[in-house]
Parts: C-alpha cells; structure tokens; sequence
C-alpha cells in the first residue's frame, strides 16, 4: 500500500501512452515492428511497476546492480532509437519536399511558357504577330 500511488500513476501513464498510440493508429504510418515494440514496452512497463522487484533480479542476472540502473540503460537506448528514427524521418521529409518544389517549379515553369508563347491553339494568326509574338505589346 506504501508504493500504491505512484505505481497508479506510472500504470495511468502507460495506458495513456497506449491509448494515444491506438487512437492514432490509423493515421500514423508505423511499420509493424514499431507497433508491436510499443506494445511490449507498455506490457513490461506496467509489469516493472507492479513488481520492481523481479526488474533487480532480472538486472542482477545480466551483471548490472540494480534494476533502476537496468530501466536507466534501456531508456538510453530507447531515446538513442527515438532520436535517430526521428533524423531518418525529418531527413526522408525533406527530400520529398525538394522533390515537391522541383516538380512545381518545372510544371509552373512549362505552363508559364505556354501562356507567354502561346498554346497551339491561339497561335493561328501569321507569326510575330499577337500574344503569341513574345514581344510585350507595351514595348511594341
């Protein structure tokens, strides 16, 4: 009853984790395994709260002294694959952004020509002569 408050709080925010994770589920484009590793982390999280106890034995038998060094190692992990899955993201966005932008600028830049030249269709009068010429009619 000592620890009960505290673990309630860690469990509440696990399971709010989880649910926002869910909620989202459709619209976030995770693969799989991202799916499936944020569920196991909310499992064991909830588990290393309702019993720290077996997280030292688990930390003792792979050499590290006591289970909050153990949760500390792993969460230095966890931020380590957060931040770099965060980089390869922004990165990926990027350059669907550059791709965006030169796809634009080229189509803007042909249909400008098309309007300044003049499309097929209004370029049926003798040549050099009308909007199609151009020669700003201002400078004519």
């Amino acid at each position: 009853m000592k620890y009960f408050w505290i673990q309630l709080l860690l469990i509440a925010g696990s399971v709010s984790m989880a649910l926002v994770f869910i909620r989202t589920w459709s619209q976030a484009k995770n693969r799989a395994w991202k799916r499936i590793a944020f569920s196991v982390f909310v499992i064991v999280n909830v588990y290393a709260v309702l019993r720290p106890t077996d997280v030292t034995w688990v930390a003792r038998h792979l050499g590290v002294g006591r289970g909050t060094d153990l949760v500390l190692y792993v969460m230095v992990l966890a931020m380590g694959f957060l931040t770099l899955n965060t980089f390869l993201r922004f990165r990926s966005l990027e350059q669907k952004i550059t791709d965006l932008a030169r796809t634009v600028a080229i189509t803007e830049g042909v249909r400008h020509n098309d309007v300044r030249l003049g499309t097929p269709d209004e370029a049926s009068g003798p040549v050099g002569a009308g909007p199609s010429s151009g020669v700003d009619s201002a400078k004519a």
